[in-house]
């Protein structure tokens, strides 16, 4: 039996692996692939500590830190599909069948982006369509590009553009934006942006990379095409937390609950950190520096420390 597993191999799974493993923890760490979310992106620029890598980069850099700690197990290109309870710890079940045994959990297994379900989306996937303003705007320096989606995650990747884009279409298929009114105040107020409210996304076309949106107005039924080089879906995301049935509480966007003090879940053993809890901002970062506290404070439960009491 593992003393620790971790699900998920994005830059919270790693960071919790190699704190896990610098702590001795016996721990086994398992990931369908390395990088999360951020291995679609062409160009990340805000990894403290490296100035720019692209997703490859960035997941090839977080596989081999982990694979140089000795006190770690991996297994890497597998999911897992069930947790079941055991007296004193967990039975965690993969989708190619192996089975692993643990007093604890660390879930760090992400979101997924909705992702736009058009032709042209999945083709021009990381040559044209982003998931991440935040991470690729730079390299849309001077071109036009649209943002599908009206709520607060397509506010802020516009807010992200302005500095780069030289336009940006806002398009949502509503006839208000949804988000924050300050910010929607905010973006009204900026030249370079052109709302483009009751509209459907129908398609994303280009050759090499992407070159224009077609999307049809609600109100007309016409079908309109916008040229452009590049595409930011924020149209929402899921989390990963189908394999957790409903062992743990969950809000009503399906995040884990937790105590920000020490990511503990509502079931104890289970810890969790990173995209799939109910934290505000969502970034690789503070995913990173999350899972590290959840790892130290697992370390703590561990050893009998009690960092939560009363300092005199």
């Amino acid at each position: 039996m593992y003393e620790l597993v971790i699900v998920g191999g994005g830059p919270a799974g790693v960071a919790a692996g190699v704190y896990a493993a610098r702590k001795k923890i016996k721990t086994l760490l398992i990931t369908d692939t390395f990088g999360g979310q951020s291995l679609v992106s062409n160009d990340i620029e805000n990894w403290i500590g490296t100035k720019a890598a692209s997703g490859y980069d960035l997941a090839k850099m977080l596989e081999e830190h982990l694979r140089a700690q000795e006190e770690i197990e991996i297994v890497n290109g597998d999911l897992i599909e069930k947790v079941e309870k055991l007296d004193g710890g967990f039975r965690l079940k993969t989708q190619s069948g192996k089975e692993f045994e643990t007093e604890r959990i660390l879930v760090t297994s992400g979101s997924r982006r909705r992702h736009l379900d058009v032709p042209g989306g999945k083709e021009f996937d990381g040559r044209g369509v982003s998931y991440c303003a935040t991470c690729d705007a730079p390299v849309f320096k001077d071109k036009v590009v649209a943002v599908v989606g009206g709520g607060n995650s397509g506010l802020e990747a516009t807010i992200d553009l302005l500095p780069y884009a030289s336009k940006i279409y806002l398009i949502h298929r509503r006839e208000t934006l949804k988000g924050d009114p300050v910010t929607q105040e905010k973006i009204k107020r900026e030249p370079k942006v052109e709302i483009i409210l009751n509209a459907e996304t129908k398609e994303i076309t280009g050759s090499e990379f992407v070159t224009a949106l077609k999307y049809a107005d609600k109100t007309t039924g016409e079908i309109k095409e916008l040229k452009l080089g590049g595409v930011f879906v924020e149209i929402g995301s899921e989390p990963n937390v189908d394999f957790l049935d409903d062992l743990v509480k969950f809000n009503v966007y399906r995040e884990v609950v937790i105590d920000h003090r020490t990511q503990k879940t509502s079931y104890p053993g289970i810890w969790a950190a990173g995209d799939v809890t109910d934290v505000l901002y969502k970034q690789n970062n503070s995913s990173a520096g999350d899972a590290i506290k959840a790892v130290l404070n697992i370390h703590d439960e561990m050893t009998g420390q009690d960092r939560l009491a009363p300092r005199l």
